[in-house]
């Protein structure tokens, strides 16, 4: 039997590389010093593909280093989980594991205080890395972590201080709304009741609330127990709302507002106009409707934004883009302030084989700008690296990976946020390929 994400540049990557002064097209700027950072599912070990789900497989992080307009290094390494360890022969890693929850997280990396960690979400802890990708071990944050986390905690750049929404289909009806400072450590957490055990990708903030997506992907006991089918899937009888925590106030009254049903896996941004909140994500139709594999039967993911009165408690949505997208990102300074620009990552819904790009948004004009980066290239992240001593929301870089099906490698690609028409002002060639996966971060070195 076939499985989409299992073949072409979905599959897995069977070694490990190391390799060194990598071939550049084009010139690096010389100001981007750090690593980009990119996490994805890459199976171990050969799976059924009739059961095979995307979002399941073990993690494998990919980066490059970059630094005096060179690239240093490209390493590529699996998150050694106790079963990767076990599989690669080699002595499981120390750390807080979670019971039978000891995965090898396959969702993100971000740096949080000192720790370099690998992310994913449902329950297990996640697993710190050296800056050259080599396993730690599971991380608890200092023992105040008090249970799993997510693969998308945000950072508020002014209040110093991240937020993150867990969950875990054996917490029943709720999720965990956690606050993290500066350092690493946990400050805060509290349980948050929902109306079922919603899969719950991501969450939102802005200056004042912070977003709880209760949406009707949720987690299915029979489907779980009867096994060879992913547990979490669209419910038409579970409502669709948005929950709105109080930062000023987190043990306080959740505010709840209906929206129209859909599913978000990945907000832009949000700020606070007054008593209105505004969303900007990515939303879909619907997702996991039925057996899958992964989210590309589920419809066409479009730019969207809610306008929430947080008083009377209604909501309003429009439709911003029509274009195809996911993973959008921004310029992060701007977490939970108003924002102007967005980026996004072209034919999600193509598998890769179509037109693939990014696409820049212009929210206060309501245009959008659209640098193709060849067939099959797509889809890939592409995080916003501002300039040194910018202040312009678009004055910066543009970096990802992308796909190149002539080699069967992959490129970083380095873009001007601020000239997309101009494309690509670097391409670092990659000895081998990355396959399409999730979410990447620049980490600027540590001074």
């Amino acid at each position: 039997m076939s499985n989409p994400y299992l073949e072409g540049n979905f599959g897995p990557v069977a070694e490990e590389v190391t390799a060194v002064d990598l071939a550049v097209t084009g010139t690096v700027p010389a100001e981007l010093d750090g690593s980009y950072l990119r996490n994805g599912p890459n199976p171990i070990t050969s799976p059924d593909p009739a059961t095979y789900h995307w979002f399941t497989g073990d993690g494998m992080v990919h980066g490059v280093r970059l630094r005096g307009g060179k690239a240093e290094w490209y390493r590529n390494r699996w998150v050694r989980s106790g079963p990767v360890a076990e599989a690669l022969g080699e002595p499981a890693r120390p750390g807080p594991v979670i019971g039978d929850r000891d995965v090898a997280p396959n969702t993100n990396i971000v740096r949080i205080g000192e720790r370099l960690l690998a992310c994913v979400e449902s329950g297990p802890r996640p697993y710190e890395l050296t800056a050259e990708l080599d396993t730690v071990g599971a991380s608890d944050m200092g023992g105040t972590l008090p249970a799993g986390f997510t693969a998308h905690p945000h950072f508020d750049p002014v209040a110093r201080e991240w937020h993150a929404v867990n969950y875990f289909w054996g917490w029943g009806d709720q999720v965990q709304h956690v606050v993290i400072g500066e350092g690493g450590e946990v400050t805060h957490s509290r349980m948050i009741a929902t109306h079922g055990s919603p899969m719950l990708h991501d969450c939102a903030i802005s200056q004042r609330w912070t977003v709880v997506f209760d949406l009707p992907v949720a987690f299915d006991l029979d489907a779980a127990m009867a096994g060879g089918r992913f547990p979490y899937y669209w419910q038409d009888d579970y409502p669709a709302r948005f929950g709105l925590v109080d930062r000023r106030d987190l043990d306080g009254a959740v505010r709840w507002v209906d929206v129209d049903p859909c599913y978000i896996f990945h907000p832009l941004n949000a700020y606070d106009d007054g008593d209105t909140l505004v969303v900007d994500a990515v939303r879909w139709p619907r997702m996991f409707d039925g057996p899958n594999n992964g989210p590309i039967e589920s419809g066409r993911p479009s730019l969207w934004r809610w306008s929430v009165d947080t008083v009377g408690l209604t909501s309003k949505a429009e439709q911003l883009s029509d274009v195809d997208e996911e993973f959008p990102r921004g310029d992060e300074r701007l977490t939970g302030r108003r924002h102007r620009y967005g980026y996004g990552a072209l034919d999600l819904a193509g598998r890769g084989t179509g037109r693939g790009g990014i696409v820049k948004h212009d929210l206060d004009r309501g245009t959008s700008e659209v640098l193709e980066l060849g067939v099959g290239c797509g889809p890939n992240e592409f995080v916003f690296v501002p300039r040194e001593g910018s202040t312009a929301e678009d004055d910066g870089w543009l970096v990802g990976l992308t796909y190149v099906a002539e080699s069967d490698t992959s490129d970083l690609v380095v873009v001007a946020a601020d000239d997309l028409a101009a494309g690509p002002v670097a391409r670092v060639h990659l000895p081998q390929r990355v396959p399409f996966g999730f979410h990447g971060n620049w980490i600027p070195t540590a001074g």
